[in-house]
């Protein structure tokens, strides 16, 4: 564990890569969850993430390592792999060592591909994904063709960022917004889902000022998964990517999705107004520094204007295999005592 974060890397499904940046026949070596992985894409455009050893005598696959077909090959001895670990072949033997045919020998990781995302699931036991990524329809449907992508990397974990969207106080004092309304949560096991709607006055193209029905939908899946849904005078989606590089380091994706406007029309200027504000102070990088330098306290101390700080961890902590605090039983006192 870090200094600053006592918590280990949660287990979940988390961003590794966008899938339009992994080529047909590509090998790319990742670093992700404090471990060197290869991935890679088959003839037949299958995702394979591998460890980087050879099982037969450790070189190493994605320097110099080239996809054939449905598999990954050696650069040493051109002993090939499909995405399961299964040799396939090796040039030089009449048969596959019989311990062997059939199985895994090589270590892989569990992967997906959904909203244009190469997906892993990373767990400090290696237990299988015990809830699916959820497809976003956005992501599917032809009308909403336009994307961009932002990309930052900092000192900082999952459940930290995550928790930020509780903590209801900062909002005016980081972000200088006057009120943040709390509105409506709830949680089904794994999965966390908020809503946040009210009227808002917006000046059109004409200057002239609109009363709108503005909604903010967030959903949290695991944690690793989260996407924002913006309604009103324009209306976005946000796919929000923390990827944990090792237990006190990350890397942060917005991936935007919205419908197309013309360049000169003044949906577009607001459209990129509004993604101007979602990353800027009012958004990510008005909390970037205080993320790259704070401290998790296991018991801190709150106020009733705060938010529900408590309850949020008291969801996060499903997603650590013996708590967020290890060699500590349960969760803190003020914890358990959340309803």
């Amino acid at each position: 564990m870090s200094n600053r974060f006592p918590m280990p890397i949660p287990f979940g499904w988390y961003c590794i890569a966008y899938s339009d940046e992994l080529a047909v026949g590509e090998v790319r070596n990742v670093h992700y969850f404090d471990r060197d992985m290869v991935l890679f894409r088959t003839k037949s455009g299958r995702v394979g993430l591998t460890a980087p050893a050879c099982p037969h005598l450790g070189a190493h696959l994605g320097h110099g390592g080239t996809v054939q077909g449905e598999s990954i090959r050696c650069p040493f001895h051109h002993w090939q792999y499909d995405t399961n670990g299964v040799i396939t072949d090796i040039p030089y033997a009449e048969r596959i060592p019989p311990k062997w045919e059939g199985k895994p020998c090589l270590k892989t990781y569990s992967v997906c591909e959904k909203n244009e995302v190469i997906w892993a699931w990373y767990h400090p036991d290696e237990a299988a994904p015990d809830h699916e990524v959820i497809a976003i329809n956005e992501f599917d449907d032809p009308s909403w063709t336009e994307r961009k992508r932002f990309q930052w990397a900092f000192s900082s974990c999952p459940q930290e960022i995550a928790e930020n969207g509780v903590d209801v106080a900062h909002f005016k004092y980081v972000h200088r917004m006057e009120a943040v309304p709390e509105g409506e949560t709830c949680y089904e096991g794994h999965i966390r889902r908020s809503n946040v709607s009210g009227r808002r006055f917006v000046t059109d193209e004409n200057g002239n000022e609109r009363e709108v029905e503005s909604t903010i939908k967030v959903v949290q899946n695991g944690a690793g998964q989260k996407w924002v849904r913006f309604a009103g005078f324009m209306d976005y989606t946000l796919q929000v990517l923390v990827t944990p590089v090792n237990d006190a380091s990350v890397e942060v994706r917005f991936c935007y999705a919205y419908q197309p406007y013309a360049k000169d029309s003044f949906e577009y200027q607001g459209m990129q107004a509004a993604i101007e504000s979602t990353n800027g102070q009012r958004g990510l990088e008005g909390d970037l520094p205080i993320w790259h330098n704070k401290f998790h306290l296991e018991n801190p101390l709150l106020c009733d204007g705060d938010g529900p700080i408590m309850r949020f961890r008291k969801y996060f902590a499903q997603f650590y295999v013996n708590g967020p605090y290890p060699g500590k039983s349960g969760l803190p006192t003020e914890l358990e005592a959340v309803s």
